[in-house]
């Protein structure tokens, strides 16, 4: 079988990229000069200077008037550099790939045999290798769930979520080469073990967004209209048999704590992350933010005396727009929601379903989720502004809307 010259870096990315690194930095950053190179003799052309123009106003705004620990904020403008360099790496990766679906099909057969091994190592003292042990929500605690070799359960649904929506409309759409069992199977067991809810959660309203856009294309299809009402009935009965005879369960108690406002977890990722970021921009310019790297510093004293953290507790604010108001004000915030609303117009994203389901994923995670050098998420992003997989765009299945396989399920 032919090994793909890219797909050793791909494996890095998705399985081992920040094993034994500490957080927030990855070996797809680590490799970013390479990257760096490669982009340049690929692409022959320069993609740094436009990025560090952008960055240029801040960098002097916070530098000369704001003011920043120096050496923590050159750190953290680096890895921002580097970030973006592994970005567009993966930008130029999609368009040189010739076949990227074959990539896709091997992580998806991998990603599936170290689940099944994961659910071995589950019971052994090993587990930790696989699995995250946690406080998942009041009244649940040291709760298992799965998160392979990344740093955290969530992070690895994130991860998985472009593979997700690329097999579940390859079975929508009747392009599957695995069969439909196996395949559902393998799509939907890493999101049971890693009980993510706000990344299951938004998948369910991307869905639900895109379907009921394009209500008119999707519902006529046999498999898209059997597959809603399957789902509809299977997640009404299994609700109704663990309301009434298990409803002191971990994944029930959270929803219960979250729509209550008991789940810490759920609270700090959104509703905190928000009250932090406005108590820190008091501190400082709320216009140009406090720069890189200064919410340790800046922002330490206020997160542990919202939390009551000891004075040792590690700070952070873990959510992507709460983050970059923090860092860039409400000019970066402007920005950052500017370049996505431009090129979900100049890119069209609503022409093709992968990129409309991620666009509609990754836009409402940001907001009570991830983190400002998360390169899982700016993957996603690139990937709804690609135009990579052709097969899914809503033209190509409008015409193949009327095949009659789809009178048979």
């Amino acid at each position: 079988m032919k090994v793909n010259k890219y797909f050793p870096f791909i494996l890095i990315y998705f399985f081992v990229n920040s094993v034994v690194l500490p957080f927030g930095l990855t070996y797809t950053t680590l490799l970013a000069p390479l990257f760096y190179v490669w982009i340049l003799l690929t692409r022959k052309k320069e993609i740094l200077l436009p990025f560090l123009a952008i960055l240029l106003p801040f960098i002097l705004v916070q530098l000369f008037f704001t003011g920043v620990d120096e050496e923590s904020y050159f750190i953290s403008l680096l890895l921002f550099i580097l970030v973006y360099i592994s970005c567009q790496a993966v930008y130029t990766f999609f368009r040189v790939c010739e076949d990227p679906e074959k990539i896709f099909k091997r992580l998806l057969i991998i990603n599936f045999i170290l689940c099944l091994v994961a659910i071995v190592f589950y019971f052994s003292p090993w587990y930790y290798i696989f699995w995250i042990a946690q406080d998942y929500t009041k009244g649940v605690q040291e709760f298992r769930r799965l998160k392979l070799f990344t740093y955290e359960a969530s992070y690895y649904a994130t991860l998985f979520t472009p593979l997700f929506f690329f097999f579940f409309l390859q079975y929508f759409f009747r392009q599957n080469s695995i069969k439909s069992g196996w395949l559902l199977l393998m799509l939907f067991l890493p999101y049971l073990l890693s009980f993510s809810i706000g990344v299951i959660g938004s998948i369910l309203l991307s869905c639900i967004l895109t379907w009921l856009i394009y209500f008119r294309k999707l519902t006529p299809k046999r498999r898209v209209l059997n597959t809603i009402i399957s789902l509809g009935a299977l997640c009404g009965s299994i609700m109704t048999v663990v309301v009434l005879f298990f409803r002191h369960n971990p994944v029930l108690t959270r929803i219960e704590n979250i729509f209550s406002g008991q789940d810490l977890s759920a609270r700090g990722r959104t509703e905190d992350a928000y009250i932090i970021a406005g108590k820190i921009l008091e501190q400082k310019d709320k216009y140009w933010g406090i720069g890189a790297g200064q919410v340790k510093i800046a922002g330490a004293d206020i997160i542990r005396e919202y939390y009551l953290y000891s004075p040792w507790h590690p700070v952070s604010i873990p959510n992507a727009v709460a983050e970059t108001l923090v860092i860039f004000g409400w000019t970066g915030i402007f920005l950052r929601f500017g370049i996505e609303i431009f090129l979900f117009f100049y890119t069209r994203v609503w022409s093709n379903y992968f990129r409309l389901l991620l666009f509609f994923f990754i836009f409402i995670f940001q907001f009570a989720g991830s983190f400002i050098t998360n390169i899982a998420e700016y993957v996603i992003w690139i990937l709804a502004f690609t135009n990579v997989f052709k097969q899914f765009d809503v033209k190509t299945q409008q015409v193949q809307s009327y095949h009659p396989a789809d009178l048979d399920d």
